[in-house]
């Protein structure tokens, strides 16, 4: 059958593809529609497959909070390029996801991936669609949820980091936007010392022992040169013991309780482009 203009152009609307492929696709359909968004989603899977091995280390993180702001999602939808990051409609569907991501706080990348997008599609579908039809692999590669009595989002301008930050109650918005930009900062590994990861904490250890060892001190006194070591880690990169970034005279424990006796950070989430 003749495949009209309107018809292309119909095709294109739906799936954001090219004009040639779209006529492409109802050609090899014979003008059916529906088979020519499948033959469309089947060259999208072809590129998908040959693009599995790039690395997809542009994108936009997104940070996001329910209206109670008790919870919250932190998502990275990632691209090959920072040319694709920047356009408009793959900014719509990363905001889409994030939202996805927000209703079902969804708390691994797989999680994201088998929810529905819309259209039939799920977001796992949905990212395949969009590598056929930009031509550079396209990926969710974090997604983590938060819950408290106040979450804070924190986007770091360029949607490059973004973090996420949960006290143990609400009313004060301020000191938890300050506490999410040290944390978007900084970087810490961990809340404080005794959430820290205890391979971390072996791991540190040895490094410090070895050290000391190099540096000609007996293994007894390695030992404990190893422990300070350790305890200077902690506060480095420990959130609580951080020192505070807008004054490093307090650590940010102490920047929070000058604000409330009472409050207390109870979890947060970083991720960045790359990491």
């Amino acid at each position: 059958m003749a495949i009209t203009a309107s018809d292309v152009n119909k095709l294109r609307q739906a799936t954001g593809a090219g004009m040639m492929d779209c006529k492409n696709a109802l050609t090899e359909a014979n003008g059916d529609f529906d088979a020519a968004i499948d033959f469309l989603r089947k060259k999208g899977q072809k590129v998908a497959a040959k693009r599995a091995d790039r690395d997809a280390a542009e994108g936009l993180v997104l940070a996001k909070t329910d209206g109670d702001t008790k919870k919250g999602v932190l998502v990275s939808v990632n691209c090959e390029t920072d040319f694709v990051a920047k356009n408009a409609d793959f900014n719509t569907m990363a905001e889409t996801i994030a939202e996805i991501a927000l209703k079902n706080m969804c708390a691994d990348p797989d999680a994201l991936k088998g929810q529905p997008y819309g259209n039939g599609l799920t977001v796992a579908e949905k990212l395949t669609e969009q590598t056929g039809v930009i031509g550079e692999k396209i990926d969710v590669n974090y997604c983590q949820s938060l819950e408290a009595e106040f979450v804070y989002a924190y986007n770091h301008p360029g949607n490059r980091v973004a973090s996420l930050v949960g006290l143990n109650k609400p009313g004060h918005e301020g000191v938890a936007k300050d506490v999410a930009m040290q944390v978007a900062a900084m970087a810490p590994i961990a809340l404080d010392k005794s959430s820290t990861p205890q391979s971390v904490v072996e791991k540190e250890l040895e490094i410090g022992k070895d050290l000391a060892i190099q540096e000609g001190k007996a293994p007894e006194m390695a030992e404990k040169i190893a422990q300070g070591r350790l305890n200077k880690f902690f506060k480095e990169s420990t959130l609580l013991a951080q020192e505070f970034i807008k004054d490093n005279k307090m650590n940010v424990e102490q920047y929070v309780q000058k604000a409330d006796k009472d409050l207390k950070v109870v979890g947060f989430k970083r991720h960045a482009l790359g990491s």
